[in-house]
């Protein structure tokens, strides 16, 4: 279901004649209200996407106006609420905020002050619930796929994508990590900032890092193979990190990219514990392709599609037993691979993921060397983007010798360079 821009007040007090004058006044004022003097009955009309704000009473003989909060905060923990407290129960009240609530009003109610704080939290909700249509709208075609892991990652990033956190996101090379860091940044309130990405063996001092928070000020920072950063360097992030919370002012949003297991990292001493603790309370797993084979031929059609349109072909028959092949395979190089073997389809050339090897399927269009050619061009490059550039790992997983894999790169005019994340 989708969010509506129709911002509904349910009012909740268990004294009818606070609960009158207050609606009589919101609705003065042009506001849609709900009034309950029962917050069991107010519960029933919330649910995850309901658009509203909550303004209620602390002392109620039914259900206290904590026990509501955490209540309210359990079926969505955006949703605004508004607490009433009787004159001097500021201590109520701040233990309120503490709990979720995002201000308060003193009895007797003010008017005026009430009219401009319930102006202020629907303003403030309108914006939260554009946002979430616009991620809505985004996140499927972003971050693609049909099965449950892939639809559950993205209720993750919906829910976290305006919240103004760090976070940790673990996978294997090429199954989405970056997609999904790129992402949490592109739909937050940061979208406008600097999103500055770096491998950890760029930042071998202080002074490297401290240049690189710079420049990702009011913006994120990505970065990938924390690990490879020295202990003192990574002591000065998790400090940085920690004021930052403990200020409630952070200037920089860390998204820290891991391979598989963070875990070894940790009992192998490349990685503090602190800074992975901090890390890990926000934490995505991207499961690799191989474990969520209901998104291989959703993602193989997507990239087959864009493919054919950039190059301005129609997109080819594929045969049912290709199908199966393609969710047979175990897709060692994740999405990056399948995205690879769809845009070869494209051109013309199959790739047999069970046999490794290709064959035509339209009528040959180039003489067959030149196809050859692309093929082995694209293998290559695809590999170098697979690993960063890392040629030795592009060596082992093409099967090739170094000195060979080097002077099929000088043919190509492939430079390992041009693949590093920078």
């Amino acid at each position: 279901m989708k969010l509506s821009n129709d911002i509904q007040i349910v009012l909740i007090d268990d004294d009818q004649h606070v609960l009158d004058s207050c609606q009589h006044l919101l609705e003065l004022a042009g506001y849609q209200t709900r009034a309950f003097l029962d917050p069991h009955m107010a519960l029933q009309e919330i649910h995850p996407n309901w658009s509203g704000v909550i303004l209620t009473d602390i002392y109620m003989p039914t259900m206290s106006g904590m026990e509501l909060i955490d209540k309210v905060k359990a079926i969505s923990p955006h949703l605004p609420i508004i607490t009433i407290t009787g004159h001097g129960d500021i201590e109520m009240a701040v233990e309120a905020m503490q709990k979720g609530a995002i201000d308060y009003l003193e009895k007797p109610l003010k008017p005026k002050k009430l009219l401009s704080l319930i102006e202020k939290v629907i303003t403030k909700r309108k914006k939260m619930i554009e946002q979430w249509q616009i991620i809505e709208n985004v996140l499927p075609e972003q971050l693609l796929g049909e099965s449950q892991e892939i639809i559950e990652i993205r209720k993750h990033i919906k829910l976290l994508a305006t919240a103004d956190r760090d976070a940790l996101i673990q996978g294997e090379n090429g199954a989405g990590r970056y997609t999904t860091a790129k992402l949490l940044h592109e739909l937050s309130s940061r979208q406008s900032q600097p999103m500055i990405v770096k491998n950890g063996d760029d930042l071998l001092s202080v002074e490297e890092l401290e240049k690189v928070l710079t420049e990702a000020k009011h913006g994120s920072l990505i970065l990938h193979d924390l690990c490879s950063i020295p202990t003192e360097v990574q002591r000065f992030l998790s400090h940085f990190l920690l004021n930052q919370e403990r200020s409630g002012k952070r200037t920089v949003k860390l998204l820290a990219i891991f391979g598989q297991c963070p875990e070894n990292d940790l009992k192998e001493h490349r990685l503090l514990p602190e800074l992975f603790y901090f890390l890990s309370q926000v934490r995505f797993i991207i499961p690799p392709l191989r474990k969520r084979k209901d998104d291989v031929i959703p993602l193989f059609r997507h990239f087959l599609r864009k493919s054919c349109l950039l190059l301005g072909k129609q997109r080819p028959k594929i045969d049912k037993a290709y199908l199966e092949t393609l969710k047979r395979h175990q897709w060692p190089g994740n999405v990056r691979e399948l995205k690879s073997v769809a845009e070869l389809y494209a051109i013309g050339v199959v790739k047999l993921s069970s046999t490794e090897h290709s064959h035509p399927i339209e009528q040959m269009t180039s003489p067959l060397d030149d196809l050859v050619e692309q093929y082995e061009k694209q293998l290559i490059e695809d590999a170098l983007y697979l690993f960063a550039g890392r040629i030795n790992d592009v060596s082992d997983y093409l099967k090739i010798q170094r000195k060979k894999l080097y002077l099929r790169m000088r043919k190509y005019d492939l430079d390992k360079a041009n693949y590093k994340i920078n």
